[in-house]
């Protein structure tokens, strides 16, 4: 292909995209597609020949739009959002021309010290100790990961590794086998389910501990199941504590948890993978106290800071126990500046790696700061718009504490109930909505996901809430 053509198609590209952003207000946000709808629009085959590029844009609307879900359409308040802006949008396309695979500081230099900047930058933002940071001249620093799961899973193997070693140190007569078979973690009951998927591929078990009425896991619970575990001679390795739960939002209390990691010499993670992007506003910080007492941090730019998936930022103060968990170092990867910069291959469970700083550099650089945190603060009011159009239908109750960009709320009276509610919602597919279930508690969640998103959508969503409310009421009597 020539690059007259690629000019072309890029600029073609680029247009669409525009379009598609800027009216995608106007779409459905959830298809009507069945499963399988796709194949019988292609043919059974690739072509022989290449197809006009045309034909190619045609058949993104005739194919591909029909069966998209419009994460980024002002309706949607599903899961939680999938950050994107123009600047990250561009950057990664940049990344894919350089096309590099930055494994090592030698694969591309530029790849490598750009994320170790990036994440001293982003640190500074949230205002993270200077012992997670790369610039304070100890061994700390970021790394951009692919998932906060990901995170998660290596914190996990990571703490493993020094558990296993120390295990080894008291007892030499211990195998890998009997050691693994005693290792515990822990987390809230409310955390993600990765975590406890992290247990499953880390090959240890996840103990999930009960939380109080504001759904946080609290120091006491953690040291109480600790000490049990300890005298059943097993030996707790982990603990992963959450700043913004999934289900409704609620904060673990890492001051009171740290300390008991501390004390039983534990390692500590924070997965803040929605909230942590709110910690670029001084005024929600608060909801982090303790993170000093962490071993690593982690949460995304790509769900809530404009910056596209894939990038997960993960802060450890020593990365020595990963590295020594993760290095295999054949003769082909060695270089001579080994030891002076980051090799990223050891800090990840991928080998390859994307040049995914850019964005964050294009992203911080073309919006600033400041205009980052309008964006936040912008969306958590929101949040507390609906929730004061929840608290004066007395149909309606709240669930949990609104503090982010989340509401959960729920009719007043059954699961079966509210189960209909949201069937009915998720099939006039006006707006799109999850539900999910506290302590045998069904309710509905309201995501302020999109960055188009003003204050009218927000009202539109009440009015085909509130509409379909009454139709099911009405329905009930």
């Amino acid at each position: 292909m020539e690059q007259k053509e690629f000019s072309e198609f890029a600029k073609s590209m680029v247009e669409y995209i525009g379009q598609y952003l800027e009216n995608i207000r106007d779409r459905r946000v959830l298809p009507t597609v069945e499963p399988g709808y796709l194949r019988p629009c292609l043919p059974e085959t690739a072509p022989e020949e290449p197809d006009k590029w045309q034909d190619v844009m045609a058949d993104i609307e005739r194919v591909i739009m029909p069966g998209v879900t419009h994460w980024h359409s002002p309706r949607f308040h599903a899961y939680f959002p999938t950050a994107n802006s123009y600047p990250a949008i561009v950057a990664d396309m940049l990344s894919d021309a350089i096309a590099c695979i930055g494994f090592s500081w030698i694969a591309s230099p530029a790849c490598t010290e750009l994320e170790v900047v990036m994440l001293d930058w982003l640190g500074k933002m949230l205002g993270l100790p200077n012992e997670f940071l790369a610039c304070s001249g100890g061994k700390a620093g970021g790394v951009i990961q692919g998932t906060a799961s990901e995170a998660t899973l290596v914190a996990l193997l990571g703490a493993k590794a020094r558990a296993v070693r120390r295990a080894k140190e008291e007892h030499p007569d211990w195998t890998d086998a009997v050691i693994n078979s005693k290792l515990i973690a822990y987390a809230s009951e409310q955390a993600h389910s990765s975590v406890e998927r992290a247990g499953l591929l880390g090959g240890v078990t996840f103990r999930n501990l009960p939380v109080d009425s504001h759904y946080r896991l609290h120091g006491d619970t953690v040291d109480e199941a600790i000490q049990k575990d300890l005298n059943e001679g097993l030996i707790p390795f982990y603990v992963v504590a959450t700043l913004g739960t999934t289900s409704v939002c609620s904060f673990d209390l890492v001051t009171e948890i740290g300390p008991v990691c501390r004390k039983h010499d534990l390692w500590l993670h924070i997965d803040a993978a929605y909230a942590g992007s709110a910690f670029i506003c001084p005024e929600y910080r608060y909801l982090m106290e303790g993170v000093e007492l962490a071993d690593s941090f982690n949460f995304n730019p790509h769900k809530w800071m404009l910056v596209t998936f894939d990038c997960s930022a993960m802060w450890l103060k020593d990365p020595t126990d990963v590295i020594d968990a993760f290095n295999v170092d054949p003769l082909y990867l060695k270089h001579e500046q080994q030891g002076s910069a980051p090799d990223y291959r050891h800090w990840q469970i991928p080998l390859g790696r994307r040049f995914r700083s850019l964005k964050l550099w294009f992203v911080m650089r073309l919006y600033g700061v400041k205009n980052l945190q309008a964006h936040i603060r912008k969306q958590i009011g929101f949040a507390h718009q609906f929730e004061a159009y929840i608290n004066d239908d007395e149909r309606f109750e709240l669930i949990g504490d609104v503090l982010m960009g989340l509401v959960c709320f729920r009719l007043k009276g059954s699961n079966e109930l509210n189960e209909k509610l949201l069937k009915r919602i998720n099939g006039n597919g006006k707006i799109h909505l999850v539900p999910s279930k506290v302590h045998g508690l069904y309710f509905l969640r309201l995501a302020i996901c999109s960055r188009y998103t003003e204050s009218t959508d927000i009202e539109f969503s009440w009015t085909e809430i509130k509409s379909l409310a009454s139709e099911v009421l009405a329905e009930e009597k």
